[in-house]
């Protein structure tokens, strides 16, 4: 076979060299030890958390080092594609602080290694087919898909392993003439790899390669014996070749992406290995798993579990530190040690490592990230969180920004509540609920939510309120306004200390805490909320005075 006229053949419009693609894409000039990294997602217009916790492990290893992280857009299957997606990429990714230092953007390409998106590299992958062509390493396949479904089902019925290689791969054979009668007639054809692994041998003794993976140590695996399509008919590349091109002219040094990749590694090492290109370290991360309702272990499903969409977080406004947070006790079994060493140390200067990761199933918990969520908050500013609720509103609940924009220094007061002292409260934990949470401080949102404590009649509600309206003097500071509920309290017959209502309950209505419990419903509506004091500080002598009338 004369396979410098085969490529010509079948390539003739393609003029530069594999060496002018290495000219052109030179390698990158970074401090020795900087990681490469990429992430590489289809813009099918649904994000999700896995592409999260990828690309924060991409970002990490990437930043920590000196290194690079760019994003790629993987757009070579357009049946898939949906309109606005890469915008959606970018921006959800970047809610939640993750930056590209290259890549496709917004406003178009930047960086100095691309284009960035694969629809618009097919001359550089039709340089490297040509080049493999001439070499022997692949050939075009005629198969028709009638043919291969037959294929697929001889297979089957005889337990075979399914692909195209050895005896079904019918077009390795053909001469240059018969390629040139199919070419003549308009037959369509496919690019494949003419695998050298050994599909005949037994088994038992099948050839195996070894790969380091920085996540999971030694891989080792049967090695690649089917003749993959490299290039599809419409001369556009299947993932298995391009990311291998794209991989060493971007100069990526590490793949992270899920294990459902495993299984075709060893087709990746073979094309490596046949265009003569270094290895990346890939790192295969473990599926996200959660908990089912029957106790066990399941993956995270796009149909079952909308926490799985990105969307949800920004619906509910899950502040990116927090998510952050969470997300390094997933993805390192050392953060968590790491965290209670340096309760307030910035999580950047956590040392993120792929050798700390877990190999298997990673366990994500909607309800520990509320727990971390909690603790993250408490220690952000009150400014800070304001600013957050303020970008939130604007973009999922239009309807209550103006009770933040102009008001910031009264939202500022109402989220420094409690957050001081040695026990600071831990009540916030998303937009959607931070908004529920202080809701009351808004009077077009104030609702009784809450009854009155069972042991305290409608009778002795009314007496309390009335007492307390008489009594009330917003100068007073909480040691004498909460005197004065104790004397509203024992002289209504209830205790004036809970301790003095447990030790002889026979001889009290209740305690001092049913009575302030009366006065908080009726001022917030709820009988649970941060120091009743300081919330009526902070609504004020009028409002306070008109929510206890009009209970009355």
């Amino acid at each position: 076979m004369n396979y410098e006229k085969l490529a010509e053949l079948l390539f003739a419009n393609i003029t530069k060299t594999p060496a002018d693609y290495e000219k052109e894409f030179p390698k990158r000039n970074l401090p020795d030890g900087a990681k490469v990294t990429r992430l590489g997602p289809s813009p099918t217009g649904f994000i999700h958390l896995g592409n999260l916790y990828g690309a924060f492990v991409d970002e990490r290893l990437a930043h920590q080092s000196g290194g690079t992280f760019f994003l790629r857009i993987e757009d070579t299957d357009d049946k898939r594609f949906v309109e606005g997606a890469v915008e959606t990429i970018i921006t959800s990714l970047k809610f939640f602080d993750i930056n590209f230092d290259e890549g496709a953007g917004m406003d178009g390409d930047t960086g100095s290694y691309g284009p960035y998106h694969q629809s618009r590299r097919a001359e550089i992958y039709q340089c490297f087919a040509k080049e493999m062509i001439k070499k022997g390493q692949a050939y075009p396949c005629f198969l028709t898909e009638e043919e291969i479904a037959e294929i697929r089902a001889k297979q089957e019925a005889n337990k075979e392993n399914p692909g195209i290689y050895g005896k079904w791969a019918k077009s390795r054979e053909l001469t240059i003439e018969q390629i040139e009668e199919n070419l003549k007639s308009g037959k369509p054809y496919v690019i494949r790899l003419k695998s050298q692994g050994d599909w005949a041998c037994e088994p038992d003794k099948a050839k195996t390669i070894s790969v380091e993976d920085a996540i999971r140590g030694t891989l080792t695996m049967p090695e690649n014996t089917a003749d993959v399509v490299i290039l599809k008919a419409n001369g556009i590349p299947t993932y298995h070749f391009a990311h291998v091109i794209d991989d060493h002219f971007m100069r990526t040094t590490h793949v992270v992406r899920g294990e459902e990749w495993l299984p075709s590694l060893p087709i990746h090492v073979e094309l490596f290995n046949a265009l003569g290109f270094e290895l990346p370290i890939y790192c295969h991360t473990a599926q996200l798993m959660k908990i089912g309702e029957d106790g066990n272990k399941r993956k995270l499903s796009k149909r079952k579990d909308p926490e799985l969409s990105l969307d949800y977080y920004r619906n509910e406004g899950y502040h990116p530190a927090a998510v952050r947070e969470y997300l390094l006790t997933i993805l390192n079994s050392n953060f968590e040690e790491w965290r209670i060493a340096n309760p307030d140390a910035p999580i950047d200067e956590f040392e993120f490592t792929a050798e700390k990761m877990s190999n298997s199933g990673a366990l994500f918990d909607l309800n520990k990230l509320n727990d971390i969520c909690k603790d993250v908050l408490v220690k952000i500013p009150a400014g800070e969180l304001c600013e957050f609720m303020k970008k939130w509103a604007k973009e999922f609940k239009p309807e209550i920004l103006h009770l933040f924009e102009g008001n910031e220094a009264y939202i500022e007061k109402i989220f420094d509540l409690g957050r001081t002292g040695d026990k600071p409260r831990k009540d916030l934990i998303y937009a959607k609920q931070m908004f529920e949470f202080i809701s009351y401080f808004f009077d077009d949102y104030f609702k009784i939510e809450d009854e009155y404590p069972q042991n305290v009649s409608q009778e002795d509600a009314k007496a309390v309120l009335s007492a307390y309206l008489e009594t009330y003097n917003h100068q007073d500071d909480q040691s004498e306004w909460f005197g004065k509920i104790r004397e509203i309290a024992t002289n209504l017959g209830y205790a004036a200390k809970p301790k003095d209502y447990k030790k002889n309950p026979d001889m009290y209505k209740g305690h001092v805490g049913d009575v302030s419990t009366v006065i908080r419903i009726a001022v917030m509506g709820r009988s649970q909320s941060p120091d009743i004091w300081e919330i009526q500080q902070i609504l004020g002598e009028e409002r306070t005075r008109q929510r206890i009338a009009k209970m009355l």
